[in-house]
């Protein structure tokens, strides 16, 4: 198998992982703009006085999801040809993995912008509920891809 049945593969994680990133720099915006009380962005004048609703380990952890998860597609699109998986597996397996790298940030920032959302258990309000459908959906996938990975490089050492 040559490097270019796994272009379309990379490509797809680094623009995925690149779009999961930024996300994750729109979230430290709003990190930022919690920490200091205010919307205020230099060079650009004038700044709105309101308090984001969250708190600070909500928004750093939105922010960190984000950027984080995005680097984890861009390092398995450099390690994906290392694995020699079956295509079709490798394929499935980066879908999963970009399926993944999207519940966590999405999730995470429900925390960050409304009251309890935590998404940690099956509980109203329904603001709560998504993130933790959310979550839910995105370590069934992370584990999987996880286990078939490791099982199937395994069995090639």
């Amino acid at each position: 198998m040559d490097g270019s049945e796994w272009r379309p593969i990379q490509r797809m994680l680094i623009v995925q992982g690149g779009y999961v990133m930024l996300l994750g720099f729109v979230a430290g915006f709003g990190f930022v703009f919690y920490l200091i009380g205010s919307i205020e962005l230099w060079p650009i004048p004038g700044k709105i006085a309101v308090q984001l609703p969250g708190s600070d380990k909500a928004w750093r952890m939105s922010h960190m999801e984000g950027v984080l998860n995005g680097l984890m597609l861009w390092l398995l699109a450099a390690l994906q040809p290392a694995m020699a998986l079956p295509l079709q597996t490798a394929r499935r397996l980066a879908r999963m993995l970009v399926l993944t790298a999207w519940c966590f940030p999405i999730a995470s920032l429900f925390d960050a912008l409304f009251k309890d959302s935590r998404g940690l258990k099956f509980a109203a309000p329904v603001t709560n509920l998504i993130p933790f459908f959310l979550f839910y959906v995105g370590i069934i996938a992370l584990v999987w891809v996880v286990i078939e990975i490791v099982v199937r490089v395994r069995r090639q050492v």
